[in-house]
């Protein structure tokens, strides 16, 4: 079990960070991998485990399970349509195109 009592999340954080969970594993991740990954995503989704209060929620921002693992797009547009252009060359000249 990863650090930490999850007995402040959610009913909800608790399935979110299952279901990452399974998606880890399900691409090779080790158990306990995975467990502390999903709960560190859905940490980092949603600020944690719930407190009691009114006026305490905060907006979530899922991206980054929406991104799936992926990392964020790096470089301006420009840079990214000379590699692709690069990456046209280079299969063109080896016959893959």
């Amino acid at each position: 079990m990863p650090q930490g009592d999850k007995s402040s999340h959610t009913d909800k954080q608790k399935r979110r960070a299952e279901h990452i969970e399974e998606s880890y594993e399900k691409r090779g991740t080790p158990k306990k991998v995975a467990e502390s990954r999903a709960w560190a995503t859905v940490n980092k989704e949603t600020g944690g485990g719930k407190k009691s209060g009114s006026g305490r929620g905060k907006a979530e921002n899922r991206g980054a399970s929406s991104r799936g693992g992926r990392a964020h797009k790096s470089g301006s547009a420009e840079q990214r349509s000379a590699a692709a252009r690069k990456g046209w060359e280079t299969r063109r000249k080896n016959g893959n195109a």
